[in-house]
């Protein structure tokens, strides 16, 4: 393994979960963060976590070993918490997550590495429309080289501004038959159906 980097947003501003802070709910006896950074360990060298603020930051400060830096764009979404991150990485390869998916799977994200050959980026995808750009791997100079100058906000037109390998979310069965790697948890609902009906944290 050699130059890998993990980045995990955690800056979202957590409307669609009643106000709570979706990285501290609950799965299987574990916060969401705390599982991301124990599953990631295995597939990386370096852990990067983007809050929104320095007050956020202070947050994750009892995780050991990780990387936790503010938002340097703030107000304009996930690619500005992506690019604060793809600055402080040191690999030349860095795998974004998103911290409400707390199911990733450590083969599949071996798996996306793995892939990237000559290519940008290894973007999971359900059909032409449906992308995993938050569950990827990118090469860092190819997303230095774009945020330096961009003027979208999208993930998916910066995506298509590289040049990406999709692979089909079919392709990642045999590892993960349920694809529960790319489960996202929006809402308090969603964190009680996959806890089995059980309180959220």
């Amino acid at each position: 393994m050699s130059g890998r980097t993990a980045i995990i947003l955690v800056g979202g501003e957590a409307r669609r979960a009643g106000g709570q802070e979706k990285y501290f709910f609950s799965y299987q006896g574990e916060t969401f963060i705390d599982r991301l950074v124990s599953t990631l360990r295995s597939v990386t060298d370096e852990i990067v976590v983007v809050a929104k603020n320095p007050k956020q930051c202070r947050r994750f400060l009892h995780i050991d070993g990780v990387a936790i830096i503010p938002d340097e764009r703030t107000g304009i979404g996930p690619i500005g918490g992506l690019h604060a991150g793809v600055l402080q990485a040191h690999g030349d390869l860095i795998f974004v997550a998103a911290c409400d998916m707390p199911c990733i799977n450590p083969a599949v994200v071996e798996l996306l590495f793995t892939l990237i050959d000559d290519y940008d980026a290894v973007i999971p995808t359900w059909n032409l429309s449906m992308l995993e750009p938050l569950h990827a791997v990118y090469r860092k100079s190819a997303l230095l080289t774009y945020l330096e100058d961009h003027t979208s906000l999208s993930l998916r037109d910066m995506v298509r501004s590289l040049s990406p390998r999709y692979v089909h979310v079919d392709l990642l069965r045999p590892i993960d038959p349920g694809l529960k790697t790319f489960t996202n948890i929006n809402d308090l609902e969603s964190l009680r159906r996959i806890n089995g009906g059980g309180e959220e944290e």
